[in-house]
């Protein structure tokens, strides 16, 4: 089965989600640099979430370039990791109008962490499709980024209901380990040719 569909479905999942972020942000009420002071929240809120999807976006599509073909568990491993992307947008507008609130905070960061387990498996998956000698294989190594990762969504999630302040700056952290792209499988690939 080939990849093409499966790239070209998500790739419009995600631009739908970024579409319904984006929609979520309300227009101030007046004209002065005051009133936007009102929707700072909710622009910061989806700032941060457009990064996420971006993150996502952008791994995933270096992780198809190394993809040969897929099966029907990649195809449902896919849908999995798109239905956690796609409550971003609701866990993002409800953090934002809550004023990065505790429950709110730690529902996104729970959010975030169904995102990456739901893309660790999708990696999972796909190594047990093409196995171990595929590139991809090769290219990922024992990846502690994206372990680290898991770990501190888990940690921010509880610090969540001490101080949300905290869970945000860990969710930027980790936002800011995985902005620039994950460069493997490009250099894999290039040491391979």
């Amino acid at each position: 089965m080939t990849k093409s569909r499966l790239e070209a479905f998500s790739d419009g999942v995600l631009a739908i989600i970024i579409t319904i972020m984006i929609l979520e942000i309300k227009v101030p009420e007046g004209d002065t640099f005051e009133a936007l002071q009102g929707v700072l929240p909710s622009f910061l809120s989806y700032v941060l979430s457009f990064i996420f999807i971006g993150i996502y976006w952008s791994n995933h599509h270096h992780m198809m370039h190394a993809v040969t073909s897929v099966n029907g568990a990649v195809l449902w491993a896919n849908l999995a990791l798109l239905f956690w992307l796609s409550l971003i947008p609701f866990a993002t507008n409800w953090m934002s109008e809550n004023h990065f609130t505790t429950v709110p905070v730690a529902l996104y960061g729970m959010v975030l962490l169904m995102c990456a387990i739901s893309y660790t498996i999708l990696v999972q998956v796909l190594l047990r499709h093409l196995g171990k000698d595929s590139l991809l294989a090769k290219a990922l190594g024992s990846d502690i980024k994206g372990w680290i990762s898991l770990a501190m969504y888990g940690v921010a999630v509880l610090v969540a209901f001490y101080n949300s302040k905290i869970s945000l700056a860990i969710y930027i952290a980790v936002a800011l380990v995985w902005l620039i792209p994950d460069r493997r499988i490009e250099k894999k690939a290039i040491d391979l040719h």
